[in-house]
């Protein structure tokens, strides 16, 4: 917490993303939960003995109302082979809404393979129900009773999407940037009608648990090269900003989330007024060292980062210790308001290879030297 506020720190925090130790159970022999191989022990015991953790949470509605599209949905949940297939069904109007992902038991992810809106017509069909609905109280338990079992090992963040992540991924990747960049009118109706829900739920949340740092997530759906940075200004600034004051009026520390390139939206991920930013991807993934973002932005800005995942699989360990070492002196040269050392994301297969192990233990011994 001194680093995300500003404050002198002995080192830099080190955190492994996803992996916090609490939340991965080996013990559980469900067939969809890959931390049950026994690879995964010595590094989820690496995790809770030797990092700085943030556990990330999302808050219930105790009393919510009840779902305006309850009686007009369908959903199907059944496995095939081995695979975990779910299907849900909407109807809207004289159109029937369909979508269908599937889960492997070896990769910790959820592919769509086929997404709820196929075309514009499908959004205005989608437009015209009823949207959804604030209410309730925020059900903070499960936010203090992993606090309690953290202790002083780490801290809770909690997490919200915004407008943006809740439309984009109705569509196929490639018609959400189709309909984005030709339809924006009908585009920004779509992000209008989460707004509300989205502004007073975090306003709720950040009140009732004051003072804790958030991550927003969303805004790398409208980064180049997918849509311009005259429309990420748009559909990311223009429906952040409140999410961020909301949680900023509560003592709390906005966090932005977004992978990829930053070069040309940095100016409008500031303007929301967030006092984080995370992954700062290196290049080739992105496309700014993390000097520049730190040189720039780092007096507004708790920098969080800058390790690739797919590094911490693939290269050797000394080189890897390289990127480690870069990323140490970059994030907290000159003046900042922090920095956390952290990767991108984390493995999703079900074995961990020893390489990846390795080069994870090479991160505490290099952050425990600095």
């Amino acid at each position: 917490m001194a680093s995300v506020r500003g404050e002198p720190v002995d080192r830099p925090p080190v955190c492994f993303y996803e992996l916090n130790g609490l939340d991965e159970d080996p013990e559980n022999d469900d067939p969809f939960n890959i931390y049950s191989h026994p690879s995964w022990r010595p590094l989820l015991e690496l995790t809770r003995e030797k990092t700085d953790r943030i556990v990330m949470r999302g808050v219930p509605l105790k009393d919510a109302p009840p779902n305006p599209l309850a009686e007009l949905t369908s959903v199907e949940t059944y496995d095939d082979n081995g695979r975990r297939f779910t299907r849900q069904t909407i109807r809207a109007g004289k159109r029937v809404l369909t979508s269908l992902s599937r889960r492997d038991p070896g990769i910790n992810t959820v592919w769509t393979l086929e997404h709820l809106l196929k075309d514009t017509d499908d959004l205005r069909a989608w437009l015209e129900l009823p949207a959804p609905e604030f209410g309730g109280e925020p059900e903070v338990a499960g936010v203090l009773e992993t606090e309690a079992k953290l202790g002083d090992t780490g801290i809770v963040m909690l997490e919200t999407g915004d407008p943006l992540c809740a439309v984009a991924p109705l569509f196929e990747f490639g018609e959400f940037t189709i309909v984005a960049m030709t339809e924006p009118k009908l585009f920004h109706r779509a992000l209008d009608k989460w707004a509300r829900f989205f502004y007073e739920r975090t306003a709720a949340v950040a009140q009732a648990l004051p003072g804790h740092l958030w991550r927003i997530c969303g805004s790398e759906y409208a980064s180049p090269p997918y849509l311009p940075p005259a429309l990420f200004r748009e559909y990311v600034l223009q429906y952040d900003e409140p999410i961020v004051e909301a949680i900023q009026a509560h003592g709390g520390y906005a966090r932005v989330h977004s992978h990829g390139r930053l070069k040309d939206v940095l100016d409008h991920i500031v303007a929301t007024g967030c006092l984080g930013l995370d992954p700062i991807e290196p290049p080739p993934q992105g496309d700014v060292e993390l000097s520049y973002v730190r040189e720039r932005y780092g007096r507004q800005l708790t920098l969080f980062g800058n390790l690739e995942t797919s590094d911490i699989g693939a290269l050797p360990t000394e080189q890897f210790a390289e990127k480690v070492a870069r990323a140490l002196k970059e994030g907290t040269a000159g003046e900042g308001r922090g920095f956390v050392l952290m990767p991108a994301s984390c493995p999703h297969g079900r074995e961990l290879a020893p390489l990846t192990l390795r080069n994870y233990e090479k991160i505490i011994e290099m952050i425990e030297q600095f």
